[in-house]
């Protein structure tokens, strides 16, 4: 045998002998190992069972999901046209905004708006968008049969974005309602709607997060995140789980393209369905109201006000005659609960009042001075369109002279008659701002035309009071100030140790 021969031969017995075997052979000594105990351990459990089927959630489910075709008169637009523009960003556009299109005349043509929709009961109630049917003329209504209705809109509500409609029919394949309450992270659902109208089209995908704040304009509503595909057109159709049961309506999608990115919003069914009675009662949607304005408990404000955590709705503002107001709500205090179901950020907050009929009593935890306590509130009705309106920027009495020195190295004057008039407070409320010297103060973000309201929880209502409620802060104390500037009012957290 050839030394090419041996050495081949003996690379292959070391290759496929036990290693045990192999050690055995080797004349060097072992290196010592440290002996590892042995660490019972059971088997993972299987948390995926495979993906699912949905060809029967399909079958049974697809008869009860139609398309929708609202025709609008008034709109300077066509179909063409519109769907150059992502829809996510078409709600966005002013009212009465204008898409001209090419060769059109002073007259205008009419327009489409394409969406989904879903029977609910098999006499003819439809449930769609608003924002599907928004200013129509006319709405068509096609059955996955082909039969084709003109449906009278019973209702819709803008805030929710729910409309409801009414076909005259009898004997209609309806969809069972589930219960969105229950949704989870993780958990299957599919879409069945017409994106881009070609219709009965089905996606599938998870729960994202449940309870999202999607935007302000609809801040009652806590929206389901999903990863589902949905596209224009897909608006208005329904959002299942994996027994078929309607959780939520698909509402939006996030894009910077106008298609899909992974990112889609659907409205939970049990809101829209609480919406549906009352739009079948009155033809529209009622809400509570507290009468606050709140924000989020950030690190800063649990510093500056000795709270526990983070958890709650840090109320800024309260609307004078609320029920809030009578209540003895004030700025400084934070909503943990409404009737034990707990608040842990601030957007949670108005969908929980929204969905309440005005005249309910409910009872607010509230943290005060870093104390629990409880208070008793009977909601109002919301007023659509209320709102705290914008305004201008006060600019300081540059002939007064600023009074006062404190820590944080602000600067004010006080507020005539007019002034305090124009922003809205009572006779005594507040300081101007005239100039900010420390770095803190800059850093938080006041500049001189803001007016000072609190310090914490406490009232000033003139240069002096502000400097007495300062005098004894010490390097590293956090300050929360109470600020309005351009209708706006909120807290500002100043460390006083980043003064100077």
């Amino acid at each position: 045998m050839t030394p090419n021969a041996r050495t081949s031969l003996l690379t292959l017995l070391m290759l496929t002998m036990p290693l045990a075997a192999c050690a055995q052979q080797s004349d060097a000594p072992a290196p010592a190992v440290a002996p590892t105990p042995a660490v019972a351990q059971s088997p993972a459990p299987q948390l995926v069972a495979g993906l699912p089927d949905f060809t029967q959630l399909v079958e049974q489910v697809g008869p009860g999901v139609v398309n929708v075709e609202a025709t609008i008169g008034s709109r300077r637009t066509a179909q063409a046209d519109d769907e150059q523009i992502p829809e996510i960003f078409r709600r966005m556009l002013p009212p009465g905004f204008q898409i001209p299109g090419p060769g059109q005349g002073p007259g205008g043509r009419r327009g489409t708006s394409m969406g989904s929709g879903f029977v609910i009961s098999a006499d003819g109630y439809v449930l769609t968008n608003h924002h599907v049917i928004d200013g129509a003329d006319e709405v068509k209504v096609t059955l996955p049969d082909r039969r084709e209705f003109t449906a009278k809109v019973v209702g819709s509500d803008q805030q929710y974005d729910v409309a409801l409609l009414k076909l005259d029919a009898k004997g209609l394949p309806t969809v069972r309602l589930g219960n969105s309450s229950t949704l989870k992270p993780g958990q299957w659902v599919v879409a069945i709607g017409s994106p881009l109208g070609l219709d009965h089209s089905v996606t599938a995908g998870i729960v994202s997060a449940v309870g999202r704040s999607a935007s302000p304009e609809q801040r009652y509503v806590p929206f389901i995140q999903t990863d589902v595909a949905i596209n224009q057109g897909n608006s208005g159709g329904p959002l299942l789980n994996t027994q078929g049961e309607v959780v939520g309506i698909n509402s939006q999608i996030f894009s910077v393209s106008g298609g899909y990115m992974g990112i889609s919003f659907a409205i939970p069914i049990d809101l829209a369905m609480g919406a549906v009675d009352q739009l079948k009662t009155s033809g529209r949607v009622s809400r509570g109201q507290l009468g606050v304005q709140v924000g989020a408990v950030t690190s800063d404000a649990v510093k500056g006000f000795g709270l526990p955590d983070n958890r709650g709705a840090l109320v800024n503002d309260v609307v004078g005659g609320s029920p809030a107001e009578k209540a003895g709500i004030g700025p400084g205090d934070v909503i943990r609960s409404v009737n034990g179901r707990a608040v842990n950020d601030s957007s949670d907050l108005p969908p929980i009042i929204g969905a309440m009929a005005p005249g309910t009593r409910v009872t607010l935890g509230i943290l005060r001075d870093g104390k629990p306590r409880d208070v008793q509130v009977t909601l109002s009705e919301l007023e659509e369109g209320a709102g705290t309106a914008s305004t201008p920027p006060i600019a300081p009495d540059k002939p007064a002279a600023p009074t006062g020195k404190n820590p944080l190295g602000i600067l004010t004057q006080p507020l005539d008659a007019d002034t305090r008039k124009q922003l809205g407070l009572e006779s005594g409320d507040g300081v101007l701002v005239s100039r900010v010297e420390s770095a803190a103060a800059r850093e938080a973000g006041l500049q001189p035309g803001m007016v000072i309201l609190q310090v914490g929880r406490n009232k000033v209502n003139s240069p002096a009071a502000l400097d007495q409620q300062l005098a004894g802060v010490k390097a590293g104390d956090t300050v929360m100030l109470l600020v309005r500037h351009r209708g706006v009012t909120r807290f500002v957290a100043v460390t006083a140790d980043k003064a100077g």
